[in-house]
């Protein structure tokens, strides 16, 4: 099955929405050849958000996931990758963290909270809003994002927003 087929299949079954988002980090990470690959997903209502999935490559790559917190204090102050979705920009690829400018991110930032090399800062939105990021990185060299790679995530990020909005429904979030 094509891997954007088989994550709506994922997305489509009848399981809980949080196990269905799971399952699709499951396809979404081996699938990019990535060290670790999370979702951060947000009530846009109250602006509050947490990388609630993640699924790792090995155990020894760093767990990101919090607790829920406001999104609008000082994160999009100290963190151009976030205010640029706040905006609902378009994602945003990062071959090497280590050569981009302040313009695309925060250099410091994202070796204390991240401390990845490459990623992808794929914005999930509807009507304006942020509903979530999906973050596929690499750890160890840096990354090309290949046409193809792209492709895939921007199929990723129109399939997995029902998902997402579904999920904070459950939570009773919005």
């Amino acid at each position: 099955m094509l891997p954007l087929n088989e994550l709506a299949v994922v997305l489509a079954a009848k399981n809980l929405p949080a196990e269905c988002l799971q399952c699709a980090l499951d396809i979404i990470g081996p699938h990019l050849g990535v060290d670790r690959c999370f979702l951060y997903v947000r009530d846009p209502v109250q602006g509050r958000g947490r990388i609630a999935f993640v699924w790792r490559k090995r155990t020894t790559v760093p767990d990101p996931r919090h607790d829920w917190q406001d999104d609008t204090g000082d994160l999009p102050q100290e963190d151009p990758l976030f205010r640029a979705a706040l905006a609902t920009q378009p994602s945003v690829y990062v071959e090497d963290v280590t050569q981009a400018g302040p313009e695309v991110l925060n250099q410091d930032f994202e070796r204390r909270t991240f401390g990845h090399r490459a990623l992808v800062h794929a914005h999930i939105t509807a009507g304006g809003q942020l509903w979530g990021i999906l973050q596929p990185c690499v750890f160890d060299a840096p990354r090309p994002w290949t046409p193809a790679d792209r492709e895939y995530i921007e199929g990723v990020i129109l399939l997995i927003l029902p998902s997402i909005q579904a999920y904070m429904h459950t939570l009773g979030k919005v």
